[in-house]
């Protein structure tokens, strides 16, 4: 019996040991070696502090700059506010220096790319129009009373970008997706406090109540969308005619995959893998484009110069007709402001990775584990690549397209870049397009005296407070 209690008794320590070294080696041993790693290469920042990093000071900071609005001048250099720590530890350390992986990742690529290919899109417009053609009649209702009318934009860019993705993604209405859409912006406000706050693994499995309404909403929105999937699903089965939506596209592409290798199911995506890209159209596609929409106006209201000048063009074009693929292909002013809206107020602020195993990194060998920031304000906003007006609206810089104003530098990247790059950019640009160019065509706009400059990056860059105009009928 004593012999059991002996080796109880040095399993029982073996565990507690095992278990103590691997927290040691999680709080300090390995942050402490990737330091060192980092450092030895040249790379400077803050020292690693123990389990709670630089999020304290973060946090901190974050709250005071976003405590109260900035001025809205025309130097538009909102990085203090939107990003404060990021900003100060850039200016003090550096010297001018979607989540799925691999396989995975190239398979997923393959099979959605054919629903974004532009003759597809194209085919989409007339869905894009209808969406905006409802939200431009309610503006000229609240117009028509008085000739002119404040409103916060903001709830109503959201709005049309929502049944947009709602009718190109899945052939409904935004009020069908309504449930969805609620679903997913509280899970994004969630998740932005989560990852402001300490990460302790395993503590998303914690019965805590917000790690119970994060698993709530996951199966509400599974179970929405599953609905969806299998009503398309059935519908194919019975013979109907697909509905030339990103939804109906991605099943088509994802059905060919599986009938070129044999009718191998593993080769083309799971239903789950089909709901979590649904998910994406969803959040990706809503936002995007409303981000874009309310900085242009917000832009074109401080503008009025070059919100003149996009109008003129806009009627030269269309003049009182219905915009067309051809025509918004053509616009140049438009188009020149849509991209310094991007460089000014980018939709994502920066873009996220993390090294998986070994990466060499031009001169700098980075250990598996590593957290790669790429941030796409600052870059947009560095007078080293841009000049000394940088943070000023200027729109004639991409005159000349991209790549004259960037000098062929990887200065500009509001979509990402490379294999990775936004699939959905040419989605979101030919809806900000159209719903620009039939906002210029019926009304003038300036700001409200009660507008307040506050950008806040919740996931993407939005008003804090909304964004009041005042619009009046062209």
């Amino acid at each position: 019996m004593a012999s059991w209690v002996a080796v109880l008794s040095v399993v029982w320590v073996s565990i507690v040991i095992a278990w103590a070294w691997r927290v040691l080696n999680w709080v300090w041993l390995r942050p402490k070696k990737l330091e060192r790693s980092l450092r030895e290469q040249g790379l400077t920042g803050n020292s690693y502090k123990l389990l709670f990093g630089d999020t304290k000071e973060s946090s901190m900071m974050l709250d005071q700059a976003q405590s109260k609005p900035i001025k809205l001048s025309t130097s538009h250099d909102i990085a203090p506010r939107v990003m404060p720590f990021v900003h100060q530890t850039v200016n003090t350390y550096a010297q001018g220096l979607s989540a799925f992986e691999d396989g995975k990742w190239a398979k997923h690529r393959k099979i959605i790319h054919p629903a974004f290919h532009l003759e597809k899109l194209k085919g989409m417009l007339p869905t894009f129009y209808q969406s905006c053609s409802e939200m431009i009649n309610e503006w000229e209702r609240l117009v028509s009373k008085e000739g002119s009318c404040e409103l916060d934009v903001w709830p109503c860019l959201q709005t049309l970008s929502a049944d947009v993705i709602s009718r190109a993604a899945f052939g409904s209405s935004y009020q069908e997706g309504r449930k969805i859409f609620q679903l997913l912006r509280e899970q994004e406000k969630i998740y932005t406090t989560a990852i402001q706050s300490v990460y302790i693994p395993g503590s998303r499995f914690l019965p805590t109540k917000q790690n119970k309404r994060m698993k709530k909403i996951y199966e509400e929105i599974s179970v929405l969308l599953k609905g969806i999937i299998n009503k398309r699903e059935e519908a194919m089965k019975l013979g109907e005619a697909s509905k030339h939506d990103l939804l109906g596209l991605l099943m088509e592409s994802n059905l060919k995959e599986i009938r070129e290798h044999g009718n191998d199911r593993n080769t083309g995506m799971s239903l789950e893998d089909v709901i979590e890209e649904c998910k994406l159209f969803y959040l990706a596609g809503q936002e995007t484009t409303s981000v874009v929409l309310v900085w242009a106006m917000v832009l074109l209201s401080r503008n009025q110069n070059w919100q003149a000048r996009a109008r003129e063009e806009v009627l030269q074009l269309f003049q009182s007709n219905p915009p067309t693929y051809d025509t918004l292909s053509h616009l140049k002013v438009v188009t020149m402001v849509l991209l310094e809206v991007l460089r000014l107020y980018p939709a994502a602020v920066e873009l996220l990775r993390t090294s998986r195993k070994k990466t060499q990194l031009g001169k700098f060998s980075l250990p598996a584990g590593v957290d790669v920031s790429i941030h796409i304000m600052l870059a947009h906003h560095d007078k080293e690549w841009w000049g000394e007006d940088a943070d000023e609206f200027k729109p004639e810089r991409f005159s000349s397209g991209v790549a004259k104003a960037t000098k062929n530098q990887f200065a500009y990247f509001p979509f990402g870049a490379g294999p990775r790059i936004c699939i959905g950019q040419n989605f979101a640009m030919l809806e900000a397009k159209l719903a620009l160019s039939l906002i210029l065509q019926h009304f003038t706009f300036e700001l409200s005296p009660s507008y307040a400059h506050a950008p806040l990056a919740l996931i993407t860059l939005q008003p804090q407070y909304g964004a009041h105009i005042i619009l009046s009928k062209r």
